[in-house]
């Protein structure tokens, strides 16, 4: 009865070292791992990775990891030639397939990944063709305002409700449900000039994509989703 007790302490003790191991083990991999991400997808922003999963060496060995939640503050995304900042990205990258070791690896890759990345509105100003900024305009509607000058009229200014929406996976779309032309030809085309755009977004990790996009009181918040997606390498 004894030596029972002294085999179950003995199985807690170990127990608990391999457990105290595999944390440190997964708290350094977090820190490798979201260094090389940073560095090799070029992002500017601040990058916090946490591995899902326990225990994590058995993952470790098998070089699989069930899932690997990605967080991005800062993003500068490119945008025809703009940069268009990202203020925050979070995205869950599942069966992440690892090449070498985690904290050395040469390449990830996971099956599937799904997220969300929010554009405030500011920013959005800046990727626009409008002088005039860019705000939330009530009810999943985008407010862009934009002016344009007439012969014999004067400069002519509108405000007006505008929806968004994703384009091919990779553009985000603002345009103009009406325009007032009160009468004054050609105003409609010229303010649309200025209010209408369309960015396509390019720098995010390879196999991620656009999904939809919804006008909120913070900004625009964007679903991204995508297969096969590169993390790495």
């Amino acid at each position: 009865m004894r030596a029972l007790r002294i085999l179950l302490v003995v199985a807690v003790i170990v127990s608990g070292i391999f457990v105290i191991v595999d944390r440190v083990a997964v708290n350094f991999a977090e820190s490798e791992v979201a260094k090389r991400v940073q560095s090799q997808q070029g992002l500017t922003g601040a990058t916090d990775v946490s591995i899902k999963g326990f225990p994590f060496l058995t993952q470790v060995a098998a070089k699989h990891l069930d899932q690997v939640d990605v967080s991005v503050v800062g993003v500068e995304a490119s945008a025809e030639g703009r940069k268009v900042r990202i203020s925050e990205m979070t995205a869950e990258l599942h069966d992440v397939r690892v090449t070498g070791s985690v904290s050395g690896f040469s390449s990830a890759t996971a099956d599937l990944a799904n997220g969300t990345a929010r554009i405030s509105y500011a920013d959005l100003s800046k990727a626009s063709d409008s002088e005039f900024p860019v705000s939330y305009g009530g009810n999943g509607k985008v407010k862009v305002t934009g002016s344009a000058e007439f012969p014999g009229v004067g400069v002519v200014k509108r405000s007006v409700l505008s929806s968004v929406s994703v384009v091919d996976g990779t553009t985000i779309r603002v345009r103009a449900d009406e325009v007032p032309g009160e009468g004054i030809p050609g105003v409609e085309e010229k303010i649309r000039e200025k209010t209408d755009f369309d960015r396509q977004i390019g720098g995010l990790p390879e196999g991620l994509k656009l999904e939809k996009v919804e006008a909120t009181e913070d900004g625009l918040e964007v679903s991204v989703t995508g297969t096969n997606v590169g993390l790495a390498g």
